[in-house]
This record gives structure tokens, sequence and C-alpha cells, in this order.
């Protein structure tokens, strides 16, 4: 352990012990004071008995922790931390336990002969910690930070569990730049699932233009068709982070510790519904954390880092977000030409010429009131919710394309008939044997 940790450890335990060695103090008080700071730092009354007793005795020095396997002395023999670091070095997650299981099995140690704590620190003293393996062979983690060049670089998102309004849980979606941490759309919903996503998006979207790339984890929302089209459309580089790496969107998980804070405050307002739960945690959002300054921002708020970038923004019309939102399912037309969708039935306009037949239904995840059917040899048409009207509507003429021809003839009697006509040709041409009979009075061969 590094000698400004051990120090740092020392003060703090110095810090909190030093109203108990006030000799004015009688015994009651003093079993207060024990009693607060054990409940505030979850030592045992042993234990504060012990910090208290080592600093009179040795001062300041008393109170540092004992570090074992310091400087590199230790009772292992060096062929054995050698054969535990091969073991270490195997399997990086391998735990202290069954490295030792392993080295006993192999007869390299007697039985009991390795504590558990003691190789553990020797590992951490020649950096063979699990945690350093980590650092130094996991190709998914990085040491590193980063931070993109400019705003819309880079957009992270993620989905945080929110409060319980009526025993119903809610769900945050946030939308956040990753150079200037700016928030670019964030909202609670009722509901967890693609949509949520959608909308989220799709009002940043409207709002700040299109950014570069999207970084998203691997959850079902996120990684979906719908996604890959959109962005697709858009000239948005969509982007996952690898499994198990939540250091891939590190902004964006900070940000939501801090939505933690909103959280607590918010338990104490009791909104009653989800649109009071979103303008509470709008008006927060704004007076706590984007007019706020940040570190990571030199000192300037989340809202001054985005709008001082001069980079200019790409911005999208509303009818290229329309197009890059529709989303595409396949259905089947029934007898009546309607198909099913979202639970309801609709009526295709040409849903006659398309009976039986697959379609690919195409619609607006944010208005379904209109979708449009894209049917192939017949083209589009429009859906709509289907109405039970008084009368039946009158049935359609038959394109004249799928009228039945009058024919001239029976063309498979014709074939038959040609068929017929080969084979008799064939049969003539076979070989007979009645020739090669003896005659009368001959002998047969």
């Amino acid at each position: 352990m590094e000698t400004k940790r051990i120090e740092e450890i020392a003060v703090n335990r110095l810090k909190l012990i030093t109203p108990l060695l006030n000799p004015a103090l009688d015994k009651g008080k003093k079993k207060l004071l024990r009693d607060e700071i054990c409940a505030q730092t979850g030592w045992s009354d042993r234990t504060l008995r012990r910090y208290v007793s080592n600093y009179r005795e040795k001062d300041f020095e008393g109170l540092k922790p004992k570090v074992s396997g310091s400087n590199g002395r230790t009772v292992i023999p060096e062929d054995v931390m050698q054969e535990a670091i091969a073991l270490r070095r195997e399997v990086p997650h391998r735990s202290v336990t069954d490295i030792i299981r392993i080295l006993e099995w192999e007869s390299l140690v007697p039985p009991g002969f390795l504590k558990r704590s003691t190789l553990q620190d020797q590992l951490t003293y020649r950096g063979y910690s699990s945690a350093q393996m980590r650092t130094y062979t996991n190709s998914v983690t990085s040491s590193a930070r980063f931070q993109k060049p400019w705003r819309n670089c880079l957009w992270q998102a993620d989905i945080k569990f929110g409060l319980h309004i009526d025993k119903k849980p809610t769900y945050m979606v946030c939308y956040l730049d990753d150079n200037t941490r700016f928030i670019l759309h964030s909202e609670f919903y009722p509901t967890l699932d693609q949509k949520i996503v959608q909308d989220c998006f799709r009002k940043a979207l409207m709002k700040y233009g299109a950014p570069d790339g999207v970084l998203y984890d691997n959850g079902k929302q996120f990684r979906s068709n719908w996604m890959q089209r959109t962005c697709g459309k858009l000239g948005i580089r969509l982007i996952f982070c690898r499994p198990r790496n939540p250091r891939g969107k590190g902004k964006e998980e900070r940000y939501n510790q801090t939505v933690d804070k909103f959280l607590r405050e918010a338990e104490l307002a009791k909104p009653k519904s989800l649109e009071e739960l979103n303008r509470l945690y709008q008006t927060w959002m704004d007076e706590c954390y984007l007019y706020q300054p940040h570190s990571a921002l030199g000192g300037k708020t989340p809202q001054e880092a985005y709008h001082s970038d001069d980079r200019p923004l790409n911005l999208l019309s509303a009818e290229a977000i329309a197009n890059a939102f529709l989303s595409s399912e396949k259905r089947k037309v029934d007898k009546s030409g309607c198909i099913n969708f979202m639970g309801r039935k609709y009526e295709v306009e040409m849903g006659l010429h398309m009976i039986h037949r697959n379609v690919d239904v195409v619609y607006d995840p944010a208005d379904i009131s209109k979708v449009t059917v894209e049917c192939a040899g017949v083209g589009t048409c429009p859906a709509i919710p289907l109405v039970i009207r008084e009368h039946a509507g009158e049935r359609p003429k038959l394109p004249e394309c799928f009228e039945p021809a009058q024919p001239q003839s029976s063309r498979l009697l014709t074939a038959a008939a040609a068929r017929h006509e080969k084979r008799q040709k064939i049969r003539k041409t076979a070989i007979s044997f009645k020739e090669i009979a003896g005659k009368e009075g001959e002998p047969n061969v």
C-alpha cells in the first residue's frame, strides 16, 4: 500500500477518534460518542477502543494500518510465488482460493501452509491482483478517459428506473452529448419498451439535429432493426458498447448517479402523476445540472459548453425525421381485404386485390391512425382503421390481367395426343424377335 494512502487512512482515523481523547468526558458521554462513531463508520466497539489505545501508546504511527507483504517481504518461497503468478496469468479471474487449492493438490505446498490474505497481498504487491490483471489483459475496458472533440460528435443514451407512481414503475430515458455533457432530451415514461427510446430520440433530433454517432448498450430497446434502419437513413453511425463494459458510456452512467439525487428529493415531493414527475425533473435538470459548473468542462456549465461550440448543427426537416422513423412489419391480408395491426383491424384500400397475400405495413410509430401497405405486383396504398358500416361495400371489378382467357381448344388434350403419337412411334421401331425364329423344317439356333 502506498505511503500516501496509509497516511490518509491514519488521518481519517484520528479525525474520528479525536472527540474521545477529551479527558473531561464522563463514561456516559464517551459511550454515546462511541456508539455514534461506530454507527457512522461501521466499526465495532472493540476496533474503536483499539484505535484509541494505539494512538495513546504510539501516537500517530499507531493509527497507520499494517500492511502484510510490505516491500515484498514474505514467508512464501519464491518458486511457490512464481507458480501462483503463473496460475493467475493463465486465468486472470481465478480466485486466490482456487490458486491455493491447485498448489496444494499438485503437492507444491502442504495443506494449510498458504494463507489467503498473505498470498493476496503478495499478488497485489507484484501487480497480479485480479483488478490489475483485468486492466492489462481485458481488451474491452480502458483505463484512459475519452472525450469527443466537438458537440454532436457522439451521443450517449441509457434507460434508468425511476419512482413508482400509483404503484406502477417509471423509466427515464436520457440522451447526453459526449463532448459537453449537455442533456439533449430526457424524460420519464410509464413503460419499458422500444417506443420510449423512439420518442426520446425523435425529440432530441428535432431540437438539436443529427449527431455523427450514437452510443448504446446492448439492451433490446436499443439493439433493434428499427434503430439500424433509422440511423442508416439519417447517416448516423450506430455504436454499441462491448458486453459487460459500463465504462464505455461512463458519462451517461455518471449522470444516472446524479439523477439519484433528484429521485431522493422527488420521493419527498410525492408526485401524483407522471406529468408532475416530469415537471419536477425538468426543473431540477435545468437548475441543478445544466446551469451548474462542471469540473470536466473547465468550470463551464453544460448549457454554456454546448451553445458556445461553433460547430454547426446538422438540423433535420420534419419530413426527413418522419421518413426515417417509419417502421415496417409483415402482415397477411384476410379474405375481407383487411389486416390485423397493433391490436386493431385495418381496412386496406386495395385489399380485395391482395387477399391471402403477404404485404409490408409501413407506419410511423408516433401516429398509427393511417398506415401504408406495400404489395408486390399491386403497388402501394393506404390502410385506415376499419369502420363497420350499415351496408357492405361494392366488390371491385377484377383487373383484366386476372380475368380468365377463353381458349380455342383444350391444350391438355392436344398435348396428350402429341405425346401419345410419339409413344406409338417408339413402339413401332422396337426390335421384334419373330423374324429371327426358325422356318418350318429348319433347326433353331
